[in-house]
């Protein structure tokens, strides 16, 4: 299985100037707790990572200070999300037919997850990581605070990384997303818009996306939690 993990984005929202995955949790940068997780995966084999050119001298020492034995290779990000992966898919190594997206951010994600979803993916085209809704969601009219309607939360789930997919298809639909203009937050977005099917994968409650300073202090506390309860007594 092949990994992309988009790593070009800035911390505005967490009130930082330089790229979130650079931040620490725990001493170690987000991006480290990813690879760690990566490395760990019994079916990843090759990593790509899309960021900026300034930011890959740190990208280097992450990748040293983990001491990753699978092949990584970083490519050159986009302004968007969704201009990054399509690098990464033009980077990817011609054996490579399936594909695992995740974001860098959601830096929780544990190795048997990553699993989970490569050995679905054997059996679909398209799949993401999701977790149902506990909220109820409103929709609201644009610019306004009146509620439009309530949709019935046993058809809501909350949409996680990793997404996977099959390689050709999803560069069919990020090629039709540029020819038409489309713009989109997930690459399940492209394939549901080509009328392509996409299945849930059960995801994780504490695989949350570290945005804002209060997402990097709920990470930690599950972290801590985490290493404390496989530390041996």
């Amino acid at each position: 299985m092949y990994l992309l993990i988009p790593a070009a984005g800035m911390g505005r929202r967490m009130g930082s100037d330089r790229n979130k995955l650079l931040l620490t949790l725990l001493e170690k940068p987000l991006l480290a707790w990813t690879l760690r997780a990566a490395e760990a995966s019994r079916h990843i084999q090759w990593i790509g990572i899309m960021g900026q050119p300034e930011d890959w001298p740190d990208f280097k020492e992450i990748i040293a200070s983990v001491s990753l034995t699978k092949p990584v290779e970083l490519i050159q990000g986009g302004s968007t999300r969704q201009e990054s992966v399509y690098n990464g898919l033009q980077a990817l190594p011609p054996a490579a037919d399936r594909v695992l997206i995740h974001d860098g951010a959601r830096c929780l994600a544990t190795p048997e997850l990553l699993d989970r979803c490569a050995e679905a993916l054997f059996e679909c085209s398209g799949l993401i990581a999701a977790i149902p809704v506990k909220d109820t969601i409103k929709v609201v009219e644009p610019e306004t605070p009146w509620i439009n309607s309530t949709p019935d939360r046993q058809f809501l789930w909350a949409a996680q990384t990793p997404q996977g997919f099959d390689v050709s298809q999803l560069k069919q639909c990020h090629e039709a997303g540029r020819s038409q203009g489309w713009e989109v937050t997930d690459d399940a977005a492209l394939f549901e818009k080509c009328n392509l099917p996409v299945r849930i994968v059960p995801g994780e409650e504490t695989n949350l996306k570290v945005t804002t300073p209060v997402d990097l202090a709920i990470a930690e506390f599950i972290l801590r939690q985490r290493l404390s309860s496989s530390t041996p007594t």
